[in-house]
């Protein structure tokens, strides 16, 4: 099980990490996604993968499920969320102003752009 999830987080990893380096906004935004993704199942699996544990400390119970990296993970689904939402209203904001939504610098002289042509 555990080379599983280590697969499930390197495959997640990789392709947000090629995802990121495309260079439109959109993908970038995708592949920021699937990092977080990737975060989350770690932070779920640093917390000793167990299969029918008991979530809640009982009287009756000799072990159970550690309840720390459960609260990390939905904490940062929140975060990632939110993040996820800022992102994609400054990539819609980008895309609007310039009609275009490449993430790379624009072509043609830095003088021209600056304004201090002569």
């Amino acid at each position: 099980m555990e080379l599983l999830v280590a697969s499930a987080i390197g495959i997640l990893t990789a392709g947000g990490i090629y995802l990121m380096l495309r260079l439109r906004t959109f993908p970038v935004i995708l592949g920021i996604s699937l990092l977080t993704y990737a975060v989350n199942v770690f932070l779920f699996a640093s917390g000793r993968l167990t299969v029918g544990a008991a979530p809640i400390l009982r009287d009756d119970v000799s072990g159970y499920a550690d309840p720390l990296p459960q609260a990390l993970v939905l904490t940062a689904i929140v975060i990632s969320f939110g993040m996820t939402a800022v992102v994609v209203m400054i990539g819609l904001g980008a895309f609007l102003g310039s009609e275009d939504d490449h993430v790379d610098d624009p072509k043609g002289p830095v003088d021209d752009l600056a304004g201090g042509g002569s």
